[in-house]
C-alpha cells in the first residue's frame, strides 16, 4: 500500500521546510516576502531601479529526459529541458512584474560517461533558440555564457540549471503582500496549445516530476536505469506505474514520456500585454510552482484563499490522480493552472479576454477573504488558510 506521504519518502518536499527555516535568519528589506527577491542598486545607479536575480532549473525532469532518450534514441528531448531551466526563472520573475531585459547564465553538470557532447550541444542550441523566441515576441533577452562541468562523482546523469538577472523600475514592482480580502483570483491554464507553442502542452511544468515519473512509469525501469533515481529511496516508491514512456496518453496526441517532458509553458508574451494594459489594477501575481495549488499559503498574512472553480484535471493530471490522493495532488502539482493573478472583478474579465487572444484558457477560479488566526485552536497557528473545492469535496490546507 502506497502511503500518502510518498512524495516525502522519495526524498523531496512540496513545503521546502528546510529552505524556509534556513532563510529566516537572512536580513530583510522592503521587498522581502515577495515572490522573487529584489535588491536596491548600489551607488552611481539610478535610485528608482532595482536589481533582480533568480536561479532555478529543470530539476529531476532531466533524469526523465535521459531515460526517454535511452528508450527512444531521441536526443532532441533535451531541448525541452533547456527550455524548462530558463523559463522557470523568467516566469517566477514575471510574478513581480519583471518581463524584459533578461540576461541568462546556464549551468550544466553532467556525468560524462553517460551524457555525450551531442546532448550538451542540443541544450546549448536550445538556449539560443529560446533567446530568439523571446526577442521575436518583444522580450529582450541574451545569453551571457555559463558553465558546463563534468561532475560524475556527484551527478548520476545530468542537471540543467540557469540564472536570470534583470533590472526594473522600483515603482513597477508587484509585491505579493498586496494580496488582501475580497480579491478575485484568475487562473491561467498550463495545458493546451497557445498560439506561440508548437504542440499541445500537458501542463506539467517542472515541478513534481519525481513523483510523476515514479507513479506512472513501469517497474522494469528500476533495473534498467538505476542511474535515474536515488539509491537510498525505498524501492517500493520507485517506478511503480503502468506505463512505458512510449505508451499513448489518453485523450491527447502525446505519449506518456512526451507529456511528462512537455516544455514548461511561458506566460511572458501574454503577461507583457496584461501588464501593459492593467498594471494598476493587479494586486499580485503567483506562479504555482513548488507547492502546487498550495503555493499561495506562503504569501501575505491573514488570508483565506478559496478556490471553488479550479480547472477540471487535464489528461496527464487525471492519470496521475489515479495513483495519488487529491489532497496530495494539489500540494505537488499545478493541476491545470500554473499562474494566478489577484485583482478586481472587472479587471479579471479583461484578463481572461487577453488570455483567450493567446489561446490560453483562463477563468475566475476563486477569491480571497479574511482569515483570523484565532479561528483555529491548532497549537501552531497558520497565518493563511486555503480551501479548494473540487468535485463536491473540500480540501483544506
Amino acid at each position: 500500500m502506497i502511503k500518502n506521504n510518498k512524495y516525502s519518502l522519495r526524498g523531496v518536499s512540496h513545503k521546502k521546510e528546510d529552505v524556509h527555516s534556513a532563510i529566516k535568519q537572512l536580513k530583510t528589506n522592503e521587498f522581502s516576502g515577495a515572490f522573487c527577491s529584489a535588491i536596491p542598486l548600489q551607488k552611481n545607479i539610478s535610485a528608482d531601479e532595482i536589481f533582480l536575480m533568480h536561479a532555478d532549473g529543470a530539476g529531476t525532469k532531466s533524469s526523465l529526459a535521459y531515460l526517454y532518450w535511452k528508450e527512444t534514441g531521441d536526443k532532441s528531448i533535451f531541448r525541452n529541458i533547456a527550455h524548462d531551466a530558463l523559463i522557470m526563472n523568467t516566469d517566477d520573475l514575471l510574478c513581480v512584474g519583471a518581463i524584459d531585459n533578461f540576461i541568462f547564465s546556464s549551468t550544466l553538470g553532467r556525468n560524462k560517461h553517460l551524457i555525450s557532447r551531442e546532448i550538451i550541444s542540443e541544450i546549448i542550441s536550445a538556449n539560443d533558440e529560446l533567446i530568439q523566441f523571446l526577442n521575436d515576441h518583444g522580450i529582450q533577452a541574451q545569453l551571457a555564457g555559463g558553465e558546463t562541468a563534468d561532475v560524475g562523482d556527484v551527478v548520476k546523469t545530468l542537471i540543467v540549471d540557469a540564472t536570470a538577472v534583470t533590472t526594473m523600475k522600483k515603482e513597477k514592482f508587484i509585491h505579493a503582500k498586496n494580496i488582501a480580502p475580497n480579491q478575485v483570483i484568475v487562473g491561467f491554464a498550463s495545458f493546451g496549445k497557445s498560439n506561440y507553442e508548437k504542440e499541445y502542452n500537458s501542463g506539467i511544468g517542472s515541478n513534481g516530476l519525481t513523483s510523476a515519473r515514479h507513479d506512472l512509469l513501469k517497474k522494469n525501469y528500476l533495473e534498467k536505469y538505476p542511474e535515474t533515481f536515488d539509491a537510498y529511496t525505498d524501492k517500493e516508491y520507485i517506478y511503480n506505474g503502468n506505463f512505458q514512456v512510449t505508451d499513448n496518453l489518453q485523450d491527447t496526441s502525446l505519449t506518456i514520456g512526451k507529456a511528462l517532458l512537455s516544455p514548461t509553458r511561458t506566460y511572458l508574451p501574454m503577461m507583457k500585454e496584461v501588464l501593459k494594459n492593467h498594471f494598476e489594477n493587479i494586486s499580485a501575481i503567483l506562479h504555482c510552482t513548488g507547492g502546487g495549488q498550495s503555493k499561495c499559503l506562503h504569501f501575505s498574512n491573514g488570508i483565506h484563499y478559496i478556490k471553488n472553480n479550479v480547472f477540471p484535471l487535464p489528461p496527464l493530471f487525471k492519470t496521475l490522480a489515479e495513483k495519488t490522493s487529491m489532497q496530495e495532488m494539489f500540494q505537488i502539482y499545478n493541476c491545470g493552472h500554473r499562474l494566478e493573478i489577484y485583482t478586481d472583478d472587472k479587471t479579471a474579465t479583461d484578463l481572461i479576454s487577453i488570455a483567450e487572444s493567446f489561446n490560453i484558457e483562463a477563468k475566475k477560479i476563486g477569491y480571497t477573504e479574511s482569515y483570523s488566526h484565532e479561528e483555529t485552536h491548532e497549537k501552531n497557528h497558520k497565518k493563511n488558510k486555503l480551501t479548494i473545492e473540487y468535485e463536491n469535496q473540500k480540501h483544506v490546507f
